[in-house]
Order: structure tokens, then sequence, then C-alpha cells
């Protein structure tokens, strides 16, 4: 009885005084003795998802528009036939993503142009020679390819009918018509040679301006979204949608000369398959090539006409569907189920800590809740260009596993803050030390809001992780964002459809742990 008072005067008399700050000092001693086999687990893992890049094929990335899938698709396959293991990373993204991850080791080589590289990459306003290109180049270690042999300029496009109709033939016959509207590509929008220099050389009228998909501006130019949109002189969908593109007469844009840029230091051999490529290709067989990759829904057809006097069109061995879907798969659970480890091996302890309360309890769910709002995009673009993340499988876990932790660390507080007080005073009154109190007590009481959080997780990490293709990290986004391209709703669904259904695979299992995992007494 004296015992039970005496605890009861520990825990109400005093409450958040010596006791408390045992319970807090024990638990971080706990959390703090876990910390080397939290280190090694993090440390280990990234290892071994990286591990097969150490002896991996060389890496060709593409940007996200057709034209690059197909380069790509050639420089891999020429590659290979040269006995030079090669992949292909599609639709990795834009300019600088590719460039970053070039500079960065992540990839070998990409298809990029002269005017992109001058403008973009080098900063360089001034005619620029391909001799001062290929040195500035050498500087930050990467080479580059003599032409392939066509220019891929930029240009504006409209359609042919509306053209005629207000005599516009010129960039500068824009100046007439204000109130054309403009739908051009988000990357266009902030080139030093895109549209706000364009705008000026040209003194353009045109106020209503928005950004859309490159793709998907030609589906917007059809049915009369937009009036106008920049486009590559090289897109098959000029002539077949019927658009005529408008002549520079002030000759604005420079020349986009189609290389491949690679790193110094890729063998010898692949660099001369490489350059193998150049001259081969003129303006008119690109279009064609580009044509018939649109046409099939398929890169790799596209690749074939390049190689038509070695090989059928349309008779590349490749990857069957259910291969490819085999593979996007895996590699997309390993993404979600990777990140998802470290939100439960981080999320659940610094849960325990915020269900204390106080400042730093407050500051962990204040950290984890603004990390949830940040837009995923933003999230991947922010880790790219720092030490160590880049464009890399483990960019994407971490930032999948940052998403992952407040529904896993409010769960956690949440389920131990709402453990009755009586249930608690009942545990001291027994003598039970902080650590045997929380183990075989509260986090067993607490579990299924535990579990719940996780689950929580599992589903958010399952759909956020299709946008990892965005960075060559693969998974079930790669379909989606080739879809996208293609305006091609079956390959879409081909990536949507599986990760809707792993989502639900995922929400089953969590749902049968509930029965194994939770005590019986707290079960619904």
């Amino acid at each position: 009885m004296n015992r039970i008072k005496k605890a009861e005067k520990e825990e109400i008399v005093k409450p958040g005084k010596q006791e408390s700050r045992n319970w807090d000092s024990r638990i971080l001693f706990f959390l703090v003795s876990w910390l080397p086999d939290f280190l090694l687990i993090v440390s280990c893992a990234p290892i071994f998802l990286i591990h097969s890049a150490c002896a991996a094929p060389t890496a060709i990335g593409s940007k996200k528009f057709t034209e690059s899938y197909v380069l790509g698709e050639i420089a891999k396959r020429t590659l290979t036939d040269a006995g030079i293991p090669a992949e292909h990373r599609q639709g990795m993204g834009g300019t600088i993503i590719l460039w970053q991850a070039l500079r960065g080791g992540q990839i070998d080589a990409y298809p990029e142009y002269s005017g992109t590289i001058a403008q973009e990459i080098l900063k360089n306003d001034r005619a620029t020679s391909l001799s001062e290109i290929r040195e500035l180049l050498a500087k930050s270690g990467v080479g580059m390819t003599e032409p392939l042999g066509f220019n891929n300029t930029y240009a504006l496009v409209m359609r042919r009918s509306e053209a005629e109709r207000l005599g516009v033939r010129t960039i500068s016959d824009l100046r007439k018509h204000p109130e054309l509207k403009m739908g051009l590509t988000h990357e266009f929008l902030d080139r030093q040679d895109g549209w706000q220099p364009l705008r000026e050389r040209y003194g353009l009228p045109q106020q209503n301006v928005v950004g859309i998909d490159h793709a998907l501006g030609y589906s917007a130019l059809a049915n009369g979204s937009v009036d106008i949109k920049d486009a590559y002189s090289t897109d098959a969908k000029i002539e077949q949608n019927d658009l005529v593109a408008l002549e520079d007469d002030l000759q604005f844009f420079p020349k986009y000369e189609a290389v491949f840029l690679f790193r110094l230091s890729m063998s010898k051999d692949a660099i001369a398959a490489l350059r193998r490529l150049e001259g081969t290709l003129n303006e008119k067989r690109m279009i064609r090539l580009n044509a018939e990759a649109e046409r099939t829904k398929n890169y790799a057809r596209g690749a074939d006409l390049y190689f038509e006097h070695g090989a059928a069109p349309g008779n590349t061995v490749g990857e069957s569907f259910p291969q490819k879907l085999t593979r996007w798969t895996l590699r997309h659970l390993q993404l979600a189920g990777f990140s998802l480890l470290l939100s439960v091996i981080f999320g659940i302890p610094l849960g325990i800590i915020a269900s204390r309360g106080g400042p730093i309890g407050q500051g962990i769910l204040g950290f984890a809740s603004v990390v949830q709002t940040i837009p995923s995009l933003a999230l991947l673009a922010l880790l790219v260009p720092l030490p160590f993340f880049g464009i890399s499988v483990r960019t994407a876990i971490t930032a999948l596993f940052l998403y992952g932790l407040l529904p896993i660390v409010r769960n956690t507080a949440s389920g131990l803050q709402d453990i009755p007080r009586s249930l608690r005073e009942s545990a001291i009154a027994l003598g039970l030390s902080p650590i045997t109190r929380l183990w075989e007590i509260y986090l067993p009481m607490a579990s299924r809001s535990i579990l719940s959080g996780i689950k929580t997780s599992a589903v958010i990490n399952i759909g956020t992780a299709t946008l990892a293709a965005l960075i060559g990290a693969g998974g079930l986004g790669e379909p989606i964002l080739s879809g996208l391209n293609l305006n091609d709703h079956v390959t879409i669904l081909e990536g949507a459809i599986p990760a809707a259904l792993l989502a639900l695979v995922v929400q089953w299992i969590f749902d049968l742990l509930d029965r194994v995992l939770i005590p019986k007494g707290l079960r619904l």
C-alpha cells in the first residue's frame, strides 16, 4: 500500500519532474545504444543497392522526348553490338538533370545538342565553335562526339489552317496577334535561348503563356487549347498534325547539332563505338525514326530503322512485356520497401521521443509535417545537387524515406499518448523499469496505432515511388513517363494499374499483420 502511494506521489504529485527526467534519459540512452545498429543498416543497404553499379553496364541516359529516347536506344544497341554491355535509362528529365548525372557518374553518356551545350551548360551567349565547346567540356571530364549529321533547332509551330487564316509566316508576324495563346515547355520557358530572350528579341506582345509537357502540348495544339507551342524541328508530329514551323527571320536560335556527350573516363572501346555514329543521320532520316517510334509506341522500333541494313525493322530481340513488368515491379518494390524500412527504423524511435511532448517532441512532429508538405518533384530536385545523392537510386529512396516519416512518427506518438493514465500508474506501482514499461506495456498497447501509421506510409511510398523514374531510378513510373511522352494511354496504364494493384496487395498484407502482431485483446 505504501509502495502504491509512493508511486502515485512520484507520478501525480510531481509530474514532469524526476520520474519524467529519468524516463527521458533512459529512453534516450536506449535509442543511442541502438544508433550503431541503425547506422550499420543505413550504410550497408545503399551499398547493397548500388553494388551492381560497380560492375554495371555502360549507362546511356536520355531526355523526356521521343528523339532523345530513340538516340539513346541507338547508342545502347551500338555498344551492345560492339560487345560492350549497356543499358538505357529512359526519360531522366531535362538538360540540367542529365548534365549533373553525367558529371556525377550516374550515367556515362547521353545525346545532346550543340546549341544547348553552349547556352545552357556552358552559359555562353556568344557563338561557340565545336572545338571550343569540346575544350570547355574537357575541364569537367566530359567529351563530345562529332555531330551525328543533323540540326534539330527550336521552332515555334502553329496549326497550318490557323497560320494561313491569320497570315502568320514568320515569328515577327506574331507581333500583330497578341491574343494568341502560347503553350511552351517548362524547360523552354527558363532557358537562356528560350521564351524570355526570344520575346525580347522579337518584341512579342503575347501575355497568355502557359507551361505544358512537350508531348501533351501537341494534343493541346490539336484541340485548340493553345495556338502556338515550341517544338523541335525534327519532331515527326509537325508533319503528322499538319503544323507549320514559323520562320526564325531574325535568326535567334543557334544551331542545335546532335552529338553524344560522354565521360572521358569511359572505356576507349565504348567511346570508339559512340564515335561510329558520327555523320550517320540527317534531318529527314531522323524525322523518319521519330515517326516510327511514335507510330509503334516503341522507341526500340524507331532505332531499328537506323540499323535497317543489319536487321529487319521490328525484329529486334528485346524484353517481352512480362519481363519488363517484372523488372519494373521488382525495382518498385526495392524502392518502396527499403525506404519504408528506413522510415520504420527511424520513425518509431522519433515517435517515442515525440510522445513525451515539449520542444523536442514538437520539433520532431513539425519537421516531419514540413517534409510532407514539400512537393515530391521539388524534394527530388533539392536532393539531386547534394553530395552523395545525384541522379541515383539512393536519392529516390531518401526522398521516399522522408515522405514516409510523418504517418509513423505521428501515429507512434499518438498511440503512446492515448494510453490511460491509470495503466501507467499501475505499471510504475509494480516497480517496472522505464524500458520494461515501454517494451512490455506501452508499445504493445500502441501497436495498433503504430501499425496503422506504417500501413499508411507503405501505401504512400508505393504511389510516390512512380516519380523515381524522373531521375532514372526505374520502377513502375517508367511506362507512365513513356506513355505521357507518346500520349499513349495503354502505355500509361502498363505502369499505373500494377502500381494500384501493388498498393492494394500491400494493404491486404498489413491487414493480415494486424492479426499476427497486435495483441488479441486490442483487435477490433
